[in-house]
């Protein structure tokens, strides 16, 4: 019999809720009801599909109120939570519109003037997704409603560390008669998350390199396609004649927005030395302003650090630089408070690519300020780097912003801004580097990751001889 977990509350410290992951045989059959309920959805259409889609957000708002407590009891944070859900059911509304254009067969006249061509695709059976605690809901959801809309089944195996948003979820979907056979969750941790893909025919990850690089192992051992969004270390990259007052905030925000516990926070910054002071002082007044969401939800912007084993590794990036002679300007170290664990937002200078808070991925609002000299400098220490998801370029004009950003490698580039792909979710993108593998999850290309294409070649002449019939002389 598989153990209970036990969950702690990020605000409190206390373990107040417990979770009972399935045996693996009981989670087999809970994807081979998934498998044999997928031909009915398939068989709906893109228009019946949609239709079950805009059932289940009516039934997803009806109970909101429960689904924004379970979140805020997850993540100890209220706004973002609240804008977690905005963004969740506005993905729903896009791909249902996006969807039935998207997934319309096609047919054509070829080269060959006696053979016509239809093209048409059909759905992985039963789509894994395994997601991480920092955005529960929306990076649960990210991969299902296209899979969905594609015609696949779903199963969600969420992270043992933020579960309690499945139970609103669930009550919601069991509303829908026609969804609630092809999506469902399963609660647990890794070894949850390994038997779900013994049991799937294609695996969405969010999360870490490392656990990335298992499912990929196993991914291809079972030979099934795997689409990974692992850990970045996001560069901001402030040229001389860029708007400072501009750049400030939104690298800011860009830094400290869900306490900086998002894979596509800016982690790095690099200003051009004669701006570089100016910057740093401006950055340092507005994170003074920032203040902790304690002692209650509303007190302030910054929400608790969710996961107790990153404050620890936050802690151990701050102390790492500053042995290696960083300089701490504001904040400075994770404390406890009322049993949960906080950060002010911290600015570092004197920094380099020595230390773990310039080459690891932090996960917290920190932000280390390195000087540049020339443009060249400034783009190769931003590629000097094992991630490459995404980045931002600051300057007075889009062309020149725009030239530094085609020599960043990573997959999303925001121009004069911070961390657009959070809220931008149509440009198609691909992770450079260890940042991930596999198609865009953004744009039109991601609900194509879950159909095999069929071509249909269809010879329309009877008359006409095999193309490769040569008659004899």
């Amino acid at each position: 019999m598989t153990k209970p977990i036990e969950v702690r509350n990020p605000r409190t410290g206390k373990y107040d809720y417990v979770i009972i992951p399935p045996p693996p045989k009981l989670l087999a059959q809970q994807c081979n009801r998934a498998r044999r309920a997928q031909v009915r959805w398939q068989k709906l259409g893109v228009e019946g599909r949609v239709a079950a889609l805009k059932e289940w957000k009516q039934a997803v708002l009806a109970g909101r109120e429960k689904l924004t407590d379970a979140l805020v009891n997850d993540t100890g944070r209220l706004s973002i939570s609240v804008m977690e859900i905005d963004s969740f059911l506005s993905s729903i509304d896009r791909w249902c519109g996006l969807a039935p254009d998207l997934l319309q067969d096609s047919a054509k006249n070829t080269s060959i003037p006696f053979i016509a061509l239809q093209q048409t695709s059909t759905p992985y059976p039963v789509v894994g997704v395994i997601s991480p605690w920092n955005f529960p809901l929306l990076l649960s959801t990210i991969d299902t409603i296209p899979a969905l809309l594609a015609g696949c089944a779903v199963v969600v195996k969420p992270s043992e560390i933020a579960p309690r948003f499945i139970a609103p979820l669930i009550a919601a979907i069991n509303q829908v008669p026609a969804l609630r056979d092809v999506f469902s969750f399963v609660e647990g941790a890794g070894e949850t998350g390994a038997a779900l893909m013994e049991n799937v025919d294609l695996v969405c990850f969010t999360g870490s390199v490392a656990t990335g690089r298992k499912v990929a192992e196993v991914a291809a051992q079972r030979f099934i396609p795997a689409f990974l969004e692992l850990g970045g270390k996001d560069p901001a990259i402030v040229l001389e004649s860029a708007d400072l007052e501009l750049a400030t905030s939104a690298i800011l925000w860009g830094s400290v927005v869900n306490t900086g516990q998002s894979c596509l926070s800016i982690e790095r910054i690099y200003v051009a030395e004669s701006i570089f002071e100016k910057f740093y002082h401006q950055l340092v007044a507005k994170a003074h302003r920032l203040q902790l969401a304690h002692p209650t939800i509303e007190s302030g912007e910054i929400g608790p650090i969710i996961a107790e084993r990153q404050a620890g590794i936050i802690n151990e990036h701050i102390s790492d630089a500053v042995q290696k002679g960083a300089v701490i300007h504001c904040g400075g170290k994770v404390e406890e408070l009322g049993g949960g664990w906080w950060c002010h937002p911290t600015v570092l200078t004197h920094v380099n690519h020595t230390m773990k808070v310039m080459t690891e991925e932090t996960f917290g609002p920190i932000m280390p300020i390195m000087p540049f000299a020339t443009v060249e400098e400034a783009v190769n220490l931003a590629n000097d780097s094992i991630y490459g998801l995404s980045a931002a370029v600051f300057a007075e004009t889009e062309t020149e912003a725009l030239t530094v950003a085609q020599q960043i490698d990573a997959g999303a580039i925001s121009i004069n801004d911070a961390a657009l792909t959070a809220i931008m979710h149509e440009g198609e993108k691909n992770a450079f580097k260890l940042s991930g593998l596999g198609g865009s999850r953004m744009g039109a290309a991601a609900i194509k990751r879950f159909l095999r294409k069929k071509a249909f070649l269809i010879k329309t002449n009877s008359n006409q001889d095999p193309w490769w019939f040569e008659p004899k002389v």
